[in-house]
């Protein structure tokens, strides 16, 4: 099985110690990536951003991969500044403050003429708006409650390019085909795993993450358009690090590792449902013709030899650690 510079469009990175670990993960079998901006703090200029992206590269020791980098949304953004940074991101990313990981300093409530003169902007740009969506609702049902407000976005800013990032209902999945300008990323751990999963039996902390994994009959519809590669959807790992030790603890943090996993069960998965023939525009080609980016060269061979996933990966417990799964990678080929 091959693929052709894979990509992945929702990928944290965090920095220092964590970003020089586990960069080189992900830059060994994708093309590039989509680098989330929440750190702490977060990044918000155009120095962080070209700073952020340096140590990117400097972490990945050579490899052939590009770091398609992200700016913090902030409601103060406006024409001039956003047009001065224009060429070094492809996206700014939305989220409800304190929703999520490193988030305190995001959006409070989604007043539409508040947030209109940026959005406005990044319309007139075509700068992607990447969003976290989810209230602060009831947990199993705050994505679903923020559909609505997808919906003011998108018919409010109908020029603007809304990716709902890392959708998990099926309400999520409906709403992509009600509006042109709305456009979704998903997780290789959401089409594999239900709430179940993580809490139907012993509290299994490395499932844990945010949007939390939902019920059957969500998993199913993502399922349905992943693999026949609806052409709004797209793969976004949402890989999160974390060390061990915050993973295995009281007050659990939220985020599932999934980097030097994700190629090998994504094929298995696609294999196992008689789908590998739409793998590619899910991992590749709907994100390049989506965001209007060139991937840089890179093909990934996979082969049906028995994989054991490894217990950790420098300090950091991947998804289904131990476990054995169909697909390993074979070679890597730099063009």
């Amino acid at each position: 099985m091959q693929l052709n510079a894979p990509l992945d469009m929702h990928l944290h990175l965090r920095d220092g110690e964590m970003l020089t670990r586990i960069a080189k993960y992900s830059a060994e079998t994708f093309s590039g990536a989509i680098i989330m901006p929440n750190l702490v703090p977060p990044v918000t200029t155009k120095e962080e951003v070209i700073a952020y992206r340096q140590r990117i590269i400097q972490a990945i020791g050579g490899k052939t991969f590009i770091p398609y980098m992200t700016l913090f949304f902030h409601p103060s953004f406006n024409k001039t500044f956003l047009n001065a940074l224009r060429h070094d991101i492809t996206a700014i990313k939305l989220y409800p403050a304190g929703i999520t990981t490193n988030s305190e300093e995001g959006v409070n409530g989604f007043d539409i003429e508040e947030l209109r003169p940026v959005l406005e902007a990044m319309s007139e740009l075509e700068i992607p708006l990447c969003v976290h969506g989810e209230t602060n609702g009831f947990v199993m049902d705050r994505e679903a409650e923020f559909v609505h407000i997808y919906e003011k976005l998108a018919t409010a800013f109908p020029k603007l390019k809304i990716i709902m990032e890392h959708i998990t209902t099926k309400e999520s999945v409906e709403a992509l085909d009600r509006f042109d300008n709305l456009y979704a990323t998903i997780t290789l751990h959401h089409l594999l795993i239900t709430l179940d999963d993580v809490a139907g039996g012993m509290l299994q902390p490395h499932l844990f993450c945010k949007p939390i994994a939902k019920r059957p009959e969500d998993r199913e519809a993502l399922l349905n358009v992943a693999l026949r590669a609806h052409p709004k959807v797209m793969f976004g790992s949402d890989s999160a690090p974390h060390p061990k030790h915050a993973k295995e603890s009281c007050g659990c943090a939220a985020g599932i590792f999934t980097a030097p996993i994700a190629l090998q069960l994504l094929t298995e998965l696609f294999e196992q449902h008689d789908s590998l023939h739409t793998l590619q525009a899910f991992i590749s080609d709907n994100a390049r013709h989506i965001y209007n980016i060139k991937a840089t060269p890179k093909k990934i061979i996979l082969e049906k030899k028995p994989f054991q996933i490894p217990p950790d990966y420098e300090g950091v417990v991947p998804m289904f650690a131990n476990k054995t799964i169909t697909y390993s990678i074979k070679r890597v080929i730099h063009l």
